[in-house]
């Protein structure tokens, strides 16, 4: 397979009139595309951005709530040998801005919906639009009679040919267009095939279509194995459960985040049922049997999956492994990848090896290194073209022997499972020259219980946690007094038990409370580090009294953990 379009093709080939993408929407109502129809629609899609004078090379930008026509329009601007731009409905309005202006596209496209973006608040009301729906829609008569003849005829794309510009948030500084070719996405989905089982696969797609991850795993590599993928407008994890029921899906591709919010709606259930004593009990069992088992004795569970949920396949952030170990014990695999839009597949985890911690092991055609100070590096045909219009920055993103530098630390375990321990750039150096990863501390107080936290040095030498309030509307009837001391003594024995697990240079020596419900995080959920930084140092609004607290911590209790 040269290209996508290859990819397509033999799928269309091979399913045909088997569902391919439908939407799920609150009304009930929504699209729904067999193979053959999404080949049709992208056809469709390719001859309209033609009439509508745009050529091979021309960037198409993109904004829109993931729906079948999206796929469809992505299929068409292929054919068309356009070069597609999605934004993420999440961006902040000013790094849009900064993105439109560095990828100059001809022409912008909306979707549709309550959720639907608008332009006027990211500034690109100057821009030609059209919406997806109109480009998808049934031939009209401006359509010659051999409109799809033709089409089908037109110069097919080189597999090196750059067909999307994935950027950076752009938040701070200028953002970097990744340019991504066919035979970087090939090579990726060509990993995948030897990661995920080949099974029958029916999925809930629940992240955006914008980002690569979800582009390449949960579309592309969905449609060649012929899986019917569902979208789900909402956010409702009751209306995301029936949806997966109702689809009787097989497997996912999420974000730890997603996996923490269905297993908390789960305990819950099991909470206003009275039998969470029953339910822990059951899972110490299950996890000493096969999984086939597990699924058994969790069949009310699964039963409310759909009766055939099988994998979840996680990526993003760190996978906390108590939360693995849930899903697991209840006969379900969670395998946990590592990559990013430059690299694409990374490492992943296989449904064989799953080591809760770690995050696999690269696949060919991947190849992976550690450099001298641990800094994991990918060569091979998955790595980027390059930053759009910018060598300066695609020279500094690689080594003088062409491997790509993640700027992420990591060690190898025993049996070569790569471990991830933090950024280069977050590293904190102690005065005793020891070198000191935030996320190593942050992992350890997430397997402890923390939900989540953000470590900084404080002055030379200290090391303190800023965290998250733990989830419960117990604490919210509470007064402020009450709600501060009860808050104490869930965090501080968790400190305490993270601490006995971390080398003595690790170590905090004390925790502050985050002011509000959750951290501030990027479109892609990350943690704003640098907000939170600023927070501690003063040059943020400090929160209110009641809002913030800080517990320190003694150099003999910090050295008896």
């Amino acid at each position: 397979m040269p290209t996508l379009l290859d990819l397509l093709d033999g799928a269309v080939a091979r399913h045909a009139d088997k569902p391919a993408l439908a939407l799920q929407s609150d009304d009930g109502a929504g699209t729904r595309y067999s193979y053959r129809e999404l080949e049709r629609r992208g056809l469709i899609v390719a001859w309209r951005l033609r009439a509508l004078g745009l050529q091979p090379g021309d960037r198409l930008l993109t904004w829109s709530p993931s729906m079948p026509e999206l796929p469809a329009l992505y299929i068409g601007a292929m054919r068309a040998r356009l070069v597609l731009v999605p934004l993420d409905l999440r961006m902040a309005p000013s790094a849009i801005e900064k993105i439109a202006a560095r990828a100059e596209p001809r022409r912008l496209v909306l979707g549709s919906g309550r959720d639907a973006p608008d332009p006027a608040e990211a500034g690109l009301t100057s821009y030609p639009t059209s919406s997806l729906e109109a480009l998808t829609a049934d031939p009209d008569t401006s359509f010659p009679a051999d409109w799809e003849a033709q089409a089908r005829s037109w110069q097919r794309p080189a597999p090196d040919e750059i067909f999307e510009l994935v950027f950076t948030s752009g938040t701070t500084g200028t953002p970097k267009g990744v340019m991504l070719a066919h035979d970087n996405v090939l090579a990726s989905i060509g990993a995948m095939h030897k990661v995920i089982p080949p099974i029958e696969h029916r999925i809930v797609s629940l992240l955006p279509l914008s980002h690569l991850f979800e582009q390449a795993v949960s579309l592309l590599y969905a449609l060649d194995v012929g899986a019917s993928i569902l979208y789900v407008r909402s956010r409702n994890p009751r209306t995301i459960f029936e949806a997966i029921r109702d689809h009787r899906t097989t497997s996912m591709v999420v974000v730890p985040q997603i996996l923490e919010l269905f297993w908390t709606a789960i305990e819950r259930e099991v909470e206003k049922s009275g039998r969470a004593t029953a339910f822990d009990r059951l899972r110490r069992i299950a996890r000493r049997l096969p999984y086939s088992a597990r699924r058994w004795l969790f069949r009310s569970v699964h039963s409310r999956l759909g009766g055939s949920f099988r994998l979840f396949v996680s990526s993003g952030a760190f996978l906390p492994p108590a939360v693995q170990q849930a899903w697991e014990d209840m006969g379900i695999v969670v395998i946990q990848g590592y990559g990013a839009t430059e690299t694409g597949f990374g490492a992943c985890q296989t449904i064989s090896d799953h080591k809760a911690g770690t995050v696999g092991r690269p696949m060919p055609p991947v190849r992976m290194r550690l450099a001298q100070d641990g800094e994991v590096q990918f060569a091979g045909p998955t790595l980027f073209k390059g930053y759009w219009q910018d060598p300066d920055a695609t020279a500094a993103a690689f080594t003088s022997d062409g491997w790509y530098r993640t700027g992420d630390i990591g060690r190898l375990d025993e049996s070569r499972r790569l471990i991830l321990m933090g950024r280069t750039k977050d590293m904190i150096v102690l005065p005793n020259g020891f070198n000191v990863y935030p996320e190593d501390i942050e992992n350890a107080l997430r397997v402890a219980g923390v939900r989540d936290s953000v470590v900084v040095e404080t002055r030379p030498g200290r090391i303190e946690a800023v965290v998250l309030a733990p989830a419960g509307h117990d604490l919210d009837r509470l007064e402020a007094a009450a709600r501060q001391e009860a808050l104490h003594e869930r965090i501080e024995p968790l400190v305490k038990q993270a601490n006995a697990t971390l080398g003595i240079n690790q170590r905090l020596s004390g925790w502050r409370l985050w002011p509000h419900d959750d951290f501030p995080r990027t479109h892609t959920f990350k943690v704003k580090r640098n907000e939170v930084r600023a927070w501690v140092g003063g040059t943020q609004p400090a929160p209110t009294a009641e809002a913030a607290t800080t517990q320190d911590r003694t150099a003999e209790e910090v050295a008896a953990g």
